[in-house]
């Protein structure tokens, strides 16, 4: 455990070390570090590896901390690698743990106000977004909330809940970024309808095969809370969905 601990104080140090000048004056000392590093051992190799990965760690929560308004200070961090590496940490084990765990939960508690911030104001985009679509012509909407549109019909048998489908689709946020597409990935999807978002499962139902359809599927209907990838709490998500075959039925 103390071993660990250290390790990651001496890494997010030596992680920031490299994103910033060095306090030195002296100009030979100045051009060994600005040198080309030589990677022609596996020695060399190794310990470079381990320092970009520590470095990148620290960026990432340096990125992280900034995002949340947090500040970070660097030249003490810094200072305080030096002396843990100089064997005059002015702190112990113990008092860093602690220490690392109070900013750990200054980050966290930053990032969960700020993801329900988020949460809140999507719900209430989502909600407005709703209330004006189902004016549409052409869009209609479910007891659940679900809305529809039928972009082009098709003909067969509609699947069941228990039925397993093959569908070609591209799923959007309400600002149109995609987030997914089996379009993008050049191959039709495959799954069972009791297996996906309950918009999904209640939508397929209304399709028959070579039907093609736009769901705007609200958050309850969709990942509600969850945050999934680009999909972030409460988001509303636009689909547009070809059912291309029921693959497989549940019936016995």
């Amino acid at each position: 455990m103390k071993k660990a601990a250290i390790a990651l104080l001496m890494g997010s140090a030596l992680g920031l070390a490299g994103c910033q000048q060095p306090a030195s004056t002296d100009t030979a000392e100045q051009s060994a570090q600005d040198a080309p590093v030589t990677l022609e051992t596996d020695a060399q190799k190794q310990a470079y590896a381990l320092g970009a990965s520590m470095g990148t760690y620290v960026q990432n929560r340096l990125n992280a901390q900034k995002e949340m308004g947090l500040e970070f200070d660097k030249p003490t961090l810094i200072k305080g690698f030096e002396d843990a590496v100089a064997g005059n940490a002015q702190y112990t084990v113990e008092e860093m743990q602690a220490l690392t765990r109070a900013a750990d939960a200054a980050l966290q508690s930053k990032q969960q106000e700020q993801a329900n911030m988020a949460a809140e104001e999507n719900k209430t985009a989502g909600q407005a977004y709703l209330a004006e679509n189902a004016k549409r012509e052409g869009v209609m909407t479910t007891d659940s909330g679900l809305q529809y549109e039928v972009l082009e019909a098709g003909e067969g048998d509609k699947p069941t809940a228990q039925d397993t489908v093959k569908v070609h689709y591209r799923g959007t946020l309400l600002d149109g970024t995609e987030f997914d597409s089996s379009y993008s990935r050049g191959e039709p999807a495959v799954f069972p309808l009791s297996r996906v978002i309950a918009g999904w499962t209640e939508g397929l139902q209304l399709m028959s095969p070579g039907a093609k359809y736009r769901f705007h599927i609200p958050s309850e209907l969709a990942y509600g809370e969850r945050a999934t990838g680009r999909i972030t709490p409460n988001s509303t998500l636009v689909f547009d969905v070809e059912l291309l075959e029921v693959v497989d039925t549940g019936a016995e």
